[in-house]
């Protein structure tokens, strides 16, 4: 019986192709098959480090079914890459329905790291203190936009977001208004690509920043939103709360005599 195929989650570069590793070259080139977000678009990226393998789309759309298709050929002792459009899959992108079911089915599941956007931002931001939480992708709609910052606003550790140019304005301007002006935020435009920007301000500035120029507006971009405040408390003195006890005692005494 021949042996069980892997699964190999690769990363491909979010913009410069410079950032392609030769680990994730060598094993495309090794796998049977490779299942793509856009065959159209990865076959250009493929043809560029001289890989020429069977290309399978597995999207947003058809990632259940896809997973099955890819189970059956892994059983039958074919490797498989996943990648996506740029950076990693699962992460803000199509993949991770396909590892969890070849993880539910005992199928060996290999990472092969590479570029990561949030990675970059995050060590040319000067703002990740007490770690980080990566949020993503934000609600389209704005209320349930600024329902989720809400639920956010209070958190002591700086919060990562992605969002699209079309958004992007609108994000800024709800970002302000939930978590305060006073707040740092680093703007990362098209990381590692030709018209790459970082550009860092308090939220109250971001708007102007990103109206000003309208070229700003343009692109893929991750948001750095540095950490709330820590929130003061204040601890009372356990003998001292039992002197206030007994005063408030008195004075209620006095009031009902």
């Amino acid at each position: 019986m021949k042996e069980q195929g892997i699964l190999y989650v690769v990363a491909t570069p979010i913009g410069n192709l410079g950032d392609m590793t030769l680990r994730a070259i060598d094993t495309l080139k090794q796998v049977d098959v490779i299942a793509a977000e856009d065959t159209r678009h990865s076959s250009g990226l493929l043809s560029h480090f001289g890989i020429s393998k069977k290309l399978m789309a597995v999207h947003e759309h058809n990632e259940q079914q896809s997973a099955q298709l890819l189970l059956q050929r892994i059983q039958l002792g074919e490797h498989v890459a996943l990648i996506t459009d740029a950076g990693t899959p699962g992460i803000s992108d199509p993949g991770a329905v396909v590892v969890d079911v070849l993880l539910s089915q005992g199928v060996k599941v290999v990472p092969i790291p590479g570029a990561s956007a949030v990675i970059a931002a995050l060590s040319a931001s000067g703002i990740s203190e007490n770690g980080f939480m990566f949020i993503g992708f934000l609600p389209a709609s704005g209320a349930q936009r600024r329902k989720k910052l809400e639920i956010l606003q209070a958190l002591e550790t700086t919060l990562v977001f992605y969002e699209a140019p079309h958004r992007i304005v609108e994000c800024v301007q709800d970002l302000a208004k939930v978590f305060g002006e006073a707040r740092r935020i680093t703007i990362a435009r098209e990381l590692t690509k030709t018209f790459e920007t970082m550009h860092r301000c308090r939220l109250n500035e971001a708007h102007a920043w990103l109206t000003h120029d309208a070229n700003q507006q343009r692109g893929e971009f991750v948001l750095l939103v540095e950490a709330a405040p820590p929130q003061v408390t204040l601890e009372v003195d356990h003998e001292a709360e039992r002197v206030l006890r007994l005063l408030l005692e008195a004075v209620h005494l006095k009031q009902a005599a």
